[in-house]
């Protein structure tokens, strides 16, 4: 039997273990030999690689994926992409969703996989339809937590709207590595007879689990799993390609990955490690993750928030305060941009002594509606303290209140244009974008 692997090693591996810093440059010294391993895709853009090849690379993200197309002729490009706040923290206009869909596709991408942070398909049907239309393969996920409101049946409930708005496969997307090998094995095998499409598993190793998650979920019929290469492995990273390939065709299940083609990445890898070590996180299972639900990349923001306030020893405050909000909050799965608001709303309640005496202003935003759905009713006390008398949240889709805003952006930065995709540089990051243009003139 076939069993897919998508390689994470030039986005989700370097996202969770290097603070996303992997330079183009150094990819391409692997990317010919990635392409010749037999990857079923390789996911290489979207998620925080966007923003941070600006803000701290200095590199244009769209140049990166034309040179990674450039050698990737037979191994599919994947993108991870937010549904309607594509690679930010907010909504976009649908006319920006569109748009940068297109050029995505456009600039190279095959497989794109939509999840919208609260599972309200929603936020992902535009991008769905526009993924479609641009002929790339739509995976859309299901965003994997647990709280007394989520479970296998809402799972696949989640699983049956997205196949109606055109899915083409479905991503359980664990990024707390939460799933365990019993559930991963029910859910998996639920899309599968209840959906009806291939399923592929998307897990980190935080809390040590991800590999019996993998092995159960393939059991139960799942179609792909995500892993890294060892070097960019395990911690709050994905399970080690090496591992999974040898476990998986001593089992009977065919790969099509050469482990000989990649023992010379996995050495040139090993040996930026240097280089990398001033943001590298530190290598552990962390199974404070079972308790608290805490993502990795959540956890290294939390410490720098407690570090900047010179209080990081409050930081056992601030994971105990963090569930007490999500369940305020109505239990939304704490993934981009959820884990930011409720880990920095966690911290103000901390800090100040005082629960909510303040409020982000994505606190007040979502608690009015408009970053979608929440999974169960928001506290009254917090809406009471949020809403005017008499103002009800929003109920239809945040994205119908926004205005267009493609040709607006294109008007503003028409001095520095140089390529159609600038455009959706600035709308996504103004203040960095403008920063890079006026570098590169």
């Amino acid at each position: 039997m076939k069993v897919g692997i998508t390689e994470t090693l030039l986005r989700d591996a370097h996202q969770s273990l290097w603070a996303t810093r992997m330079s183009t440059q150094d990819m391409l010294k692997v990317a010919e030999q990635l392409e010749e391993a037999g990857f079923h895709s390789m996911e290489a853009w979207g998620g925080a690689t966007f923003d941070s090849s600006l803000r701290y690379l200095n590199e244009d993200p769209w140049g990166r994926l034309a040179k990674l197309r450039a050698y990737f002729k037979n191994t599919p490009l994947q993108m991870l992409l937010r549904g309607q706040n594509l690679l930010g923290y907010h909504h976009y206009p649908d006319d920006v969703v569109e748009y940068f869909v297109q050029k995505s596709v456009e600039n190279g991408i095959s497989v794109m996989r939509i999840f919208d942070a609260l599972n309200d398909v929603r936020n992902m049907e535009v991008a769905m339809r526009a993924a479609k239309k641009a002929g790339a393969h739509v995976q859309a996920s299901v965003v994997y937590t647990t709280s007394p409101v989520h479970n296998v049946d809402s799972f696949v409930k989640t699983g049956q709207e997205l196949k109606e708005k055109g899915a083409d496969s479905i991503c359980i997307k664990d990024m707390a590595g939460l799933l365990t090998p019993k559930v991963a094995s029910e859910l998996v095998g639920r899309l599968k007879s209840e959906v009806g499409l291939p399923i592929q598993l998307h897990c980190h190793y935080t809390s040590g689990m991800a590999s019996m998650a993998y092995l159960k979920g393939i059991e139960a019929g799942a179609a792909v799993i995500d892993t890294a290469l060892s070097p960019l492995a395990f911690g709050t990273s994905q399970p080690a390609t090496e591992t999974m390939v040898v476990a998986l065709e001593e089992l009977g299940y065919d790969t099509g990955v050469s482990l000989e083609k990649l023992s010379g990445v996995t050495q040139e890898v090993r040996s930026w490690k240097n280089g990398y070590k001033d943001v590298a996180a530190p290598l552990r299972v962390d199974t404070d993750v079972l308790v608290y639900q805490v993502p990795g990349g959540m956890l290294s923001n939390l410490r720098a928030q407690l570090t900047q306030q010179g209080m990081l020893n409050r930081l056992g405050d601030v994971l105990a305060e963090i569930p007490r909000v999500r369940e305020d909050l109505g239990y939304p799965p704490l993934v981009t941009p959820m884990s930011q608001i409720v880990g920095t709303q966690a911290v103000f309640n901390v800090i100040t002594g005082e629960r909510y005496k303040v409020k982000s202003k994505e606190i007040r935003d979502y608690v009015k509606g408009l970053y979608g759905r929440p999974p169960a009713p928001i506290s009254e006390e917090l809406q009471a303290q949020i809403l005017e008398p008499g103002e009800e949240p929003l109920t239809t889709r945040p994205a119908e209140l926004l205005e267009p805003g493609v040709e607006k952006a294109r008007e503003e930065i028409k001095q520095y244009l140089e390529r159609d995709e600038d455009v959706l540089t600035y709308l996504l990051f103004p203040e960095v974008a403008m920063e890079f243009f006026q570098k590169r003139q």
